[in-house]
């Protein structure tokens, strides 16, 4: 065997052949679709912000957001990939998949993570770099290590991680958090469960074969549907926050409300679906609500460039 691979047992299986992996395996390893997101949130926050920054500046204060959010990534795959060699969804993951050695991903994202805050608290300024610390450890260690096995609730609690890229962005600009950004983290926040559990709701024979306490494995599938539509109500309250509070107008206004009516109602078709027709519901859903936000953070730019 070369010094670049080496022999490993994942989940009691047999040894497999683990590489160092490819460039194209290490950029996976940071999960590049869901960073897309967080980097574009990030990004709205920053920009979003009071007063001006040097556009090197904007740019460098983005990949860092990103190799954050790339660095949680690699950590939680480092740490999951037990459960990911059992699931379907992830089997094909670097690390179950062997083409990644574990400590490998470890020593990735741990660089990485250090790489991201400490030229964070150099470059730009440290409120951000400690937002962005608080990040990667509440998604890697809270979340990951102890939320996601042990708890219906890993995801509510967890999600905390995922909303807070605008106000690290926003604390990049202005160096200080006001109401505005935290109201960015509270859609964000009130968001990710009714989004993840659509796609729980599909992959619940995966979570229950991996021993993954999410709330359809622990409470059924009807407490998921009525938890999935609240949240969704409660979801196009907050949404309108920006407008009630004075932050944006009424271009977001009217999108915002077009886009929650979407949302609610997708949730209300979900919980009266039928057997046969729910995972079909809930696929739509999950992939409505990755539109939705990103919409609903586009139209918070836009009614602020509409108005400058």
């Amino acid at each position: 065997m070369s010094q670049s691979t080496q022999e490993t047992i994942v989940d009691g299986k047999e040894p497999v052949s683990l590489d160092t992996g490819s460039a194209t395996d290490f950029i996976a390893l940071m999960k590049p679709r869901v960073m897309s997101l967080v980097v574009f949130t990030g990004l709205i926050g920053l920009v979003m912000a009071p007063g001006t920054m040097h556009p090197v500046l904007v740019v460098t204060a983005v990949i860092l957001i990103a190799l954050g959010a790339g660095a949680s990534g690699a950590l939680n795959m480092w740490y999951d990939a037990d459960i990911d060699a059992v699931m379907s969804r992830t089997q094909e993951r670097p690390v179950p998949s062997g083409r990644v050695d574990r400590e490998a991903a470890l020593t990735f994202g741990l660089w990485m993570s250090g790489l991201s805050v400490m030229s964070m608290a150099v470059l730009i300024n440290y409120l951000s770099a400690a937002l962005l610390a608080f990040t990667i450890f509440f998604y890697a260690v809270v979340y990951t290590m102890f939320l996601k096995r042990r708890t219906a609730q890993n995801i509510v609690i967890g999600g905390a991680a995922g909303a807070l890229p605008p106000v690290i962005g926003w604390a990049a600009a202005s160096n200080s958090v006001s109401l505005e950004p935290l109201i960015f983290f509270a859609i964000i926040f009130i968001w990710t469960p009714p989004h993840f559990w659509a796609l729980a709701l599909i992959k619940n024979d995966d979570y229950k074969s991996a021993n993954v306490p999410m709330l359809p494995v622990t409470a059924g599938r009807q407490a998921t549907l009525t938890q999935i539509l609240l949240y969704s109500l409660g979801l196009a309250v907050v949404a309108m926050l920006p407008y009630a509070l004075g932050f944006s107008g009424v271009i977001y206004a009217l999108g915002a409300g077009i886009l929650n009516i979407a949302f609610v109602g997708l949730a209300v078709l979900l919980r009266f679906a039928s057997d046969d027709n729910r995972n079909r519901v809930a696929g739509t859903l999950f992939a409505y609500s990755i539109f939705y936000l990103f919409f609903i953070f586009v139209l918070l730019l836009a009614d602020r460039l509409a108005v400058s």
